[in-house]
């Protein structure tokens, strides 16, 4: 049956002007009929497969020398972490687990646990770990139960540092994710990264991680790995953090955590217990833990961040203007009305803790920040019933200034983004003043979809963008406003096809030193890798330099540096009229002239620890210039 509709044109702001669609019925549903678009935007999105919710979550009765599940680690800093998750033991069987090293051919235990019993878990802590040598570990319980895997060294000779990135392991389907597992096998990562929903089982995690081990323990076992909780982890449909409050609503649109402290606390405590240590682990209301950290893996410097525990809840906050307090489809609606000076996003703790670590580069050539979500609005069209939405406050395009704020530090870092959540593959260049002045993000697809979201603008793109660069043949590639005004220019993107189980898959990013280059790919479910005529998504692979992260106009420059042949120092650049870094980087070579934004007094320092030269006094010319400071270092 046909939809009556109509199409509204509204202005966002002053210079801004979208084409909504609407229905009559106010469901915002796209028909699949080619006039039912405006012509040049082409036809709907055919309508996506939804299968039945998967099979009854059940754990597996396992034999009792097969109690231990999988295991998770991280070394930094010369600890060890390490994660031990077994199934439920049995009244009369011991309670506690040990790993074991294999030093010379001899195993040597390392430590004893106690096991958690609320959540069948416990976690080693190794000091002094010699983190240049890979060591083959096993945990190991009385009942005769052995559990075997490898902590691998820390690939700091490596030219090339891989990570596989996931999220959304929808129960939809709880299968075996083989396909996955035998290609990231192929690809031989350096590191895992699970953006979060590695559980949908709002009320079973316990259950729903031991199947994710199942899943992905193969590839796990052998690997570091970062997991980290979103809102299907912790119960709720959506998590708006807002410093731990308690949340009245399953929807968590009041903000807060519905589930019970203790709840939140247990899930926390498995999926990032064996991350390095915390920041600061002072937890936030209700006595919930935090876990946002770093974690360096063969020079490319990771911050873990936690996108959603600070973040302010919409319902309350800004006026409701649609079906939902967090969607927005009201065509009269101007985005700066619900960019209020009291909504938060990360909070004032993780941006101090991305400004510390932005500026420390000890042992690291390059940054990437790995989250939960990306800063914008990366979707248009939301489900099996493609209802097409203005804004959606779950995402980190809302709040504008919580989200600049935190691209402001990112650049300042030149650190790349990898985060999951949106179901919808993107890779997107932001900007917050100018198009692309701030850092890009790849969005990586869900490894089981089934509540689909489009790229799909109605409006036309803003300009060609970056034309140094060559944006791809996607049809929406471009520059764009979210619904939140905040500039995105889209380089890639993975709609949903039935032909591609809806866009469903995983990410490969390859950070190369030497050149300072970093490739995203996107892989489909169901292709082997290995294959001659293995092919990614349409759009990929994409590849930036590391510069490309703070990609704005330069206005002027200082003094180029030069040290001794072979060195690459690093160099912070801080603005003397504000006192701040503009910004601090590796230097990609001996020699680099380092580059501002307006005119002024500048200070450099060149080098890191203890053996620091700093220049001072430094008045930026508008065109590069011929001087040269040679830093010598003892």
């Amino acid at each position: 049956m046909r939809i009556s509709t109509r199409f509204v044109t509204v202005s966002l702001a002053a210079a801004c002007f979208v084409t909504v669609f609407f229905n009559d019925s106010a469901c915002n549903r796209l028909s699949a009929q080619e006039n039912d678009i405006p012509e040049e935007r082409g036809t709907a999105p055919e309508p996506i497969n939804i299968p039945r919710k998967g099979e009854k979550l059940t754990i597996r009765d396992v034999p009792r020398d097969e109690v231990i599940c999988f295991a998770l680690y991280t070394t930094q800093d010369r600890v060890l972490k390490l994660s031990a998750q077994l199934y439920p033991l049995l009244e009369g069987e011991s309670r506690e687990v040990s790993l074991e090293l294999n030093r010379n051919g001899q195993w040597q235990t390392a430590n004893k646990q106690k096991v958690d019993e609320a959540h069948w878990m416990t976690t080693f802590r190794v000091e002094d770990w010699d983190d240049t040598k890979q060591v083959t570990y096993r945990v190991t319980h009385p009942g005769g139960a052995i559990y075997e895997g490898i902590i691998r060294a820390n690939p700091r000779v490596k030219e090339e540092i891989v990570v596989a990135a996931f999220t959304g392991n929808s129960n939809r389907d709880r299968g075996p994710r083989q396909d996955i597992v035998d290609n990231v096998k192929a690809q031989d990562p350096d590191l895992l990264f699970f953006s979060g929903d590695q559980s949908y089982d709002h009320n079973q995690h316990y259950k729903a991680w031991l199947l994710f081990g199942e899943q992905f323990g193969e590839i796990i076992k052998d690997r570091p790995t970062v997991t980290i909780p979103d809102d299907h982890d912790v119960g709720q449909a959506n998590l708006w953090g807002a410093a731990g409050k308690h949340s009245k609503k399953g929807s968590g649109s009041d903000g807060g955590y519905f589930k019970k402290a203790e709840y939140v606390n247990m899930v926390q405590r498995a999926q990032c217990a064996h991350l390095p240590d915390p920041y600061d682990q002072t937890p936030v209301g209700q006595d919930i833990s935090v876990y946002y950290t770093s974690l360096n893996i063969g020079g490319i410097d990771f911050a873990i961040v936690e996108d959603r525990k600070w973040k302010t809840g919409p319902e309350g906050m800004v006026p409701q203007q649609g079906p939902r307090p967090d969607h927005v489809n009201n065509p009269s609606y101007d985005p700066a009305t619900v960019d209020l000076p009291e909504a938060r996003l990360l909070g004032e703790r993780q941006l101090e803790f991305l400004r510390e670590w932005g500026q420390d580069w000890e042992n690291a050539e390059m940054k990437s920040v790995l989250s939960q979500t990306i800063f914008a609005g990366g979707a248009h069209i939301h489900g099996p019933n493609q209802e097409r939405l203005l804004a959606d406050m779950d995402s980190n395009g809302w709040p504008q200034t919580g989200r600049n704020q935190a691209l402001y530090e990112l650049r300042r870092a030149f650190a790349f983004h990898i985060a999951g959540d949106q179901h919808l593959a993107t890779v997107i260049h932001h900007g917050t003043n100018q198009w692309e002045d701030a850092i890009w993000s790849f969005c990586v697809p869900s490894i089981v979809n089934f509540y689909g979201r489009w790229w799909w603008p109605l409006e036309d793109s803003k300009g060609a963008g970056e034309p140094e660069r060559e944006l791809g043949k996607l049809k929406f590639n471009g520059r764009y406003y979210d619904g939140f005004r905040n500039k995105v220019t889209m380089h890639a993107y993975a709609n949903p096809t039935d032909e591609n189980y809806n866009a469903a898959g995983y990410g490969i990013i390859r950070f190369n030193k030497p050149s300072r280059e970093i490739v995203m790919e996107c892989w489909p479910r169901h292709v082997d890798v290995t294959a001659v005529d293995a092919a990614q998504m349409p759009g990929w692979p994409v590849t930036i330099a590391q510069q490309d992260n703070y990609a704005r106009e330069a206005r002027g420059h200082l003094p180029t540096v030069k040290v001794a042949e072979g060195m690459r120092p690093v160099i912070q650049v801080i603005d003397q009229s504000t006192g701040e870094s503009v910004y601090t980087l590796r230097a990609p070579a001996d020699e680099f002239q380092p580059y501002v934004f307006h005119s002024g007094k500048y200070t450099l320092r060149v080098g890191e620890g203890e053996d620091i030269k700093e220049f001072s006094d430094l008045e930026a010319t508008e065109e590069p210039g011929n001087e040269v400071l040679e830093v010598k270092f003892e």
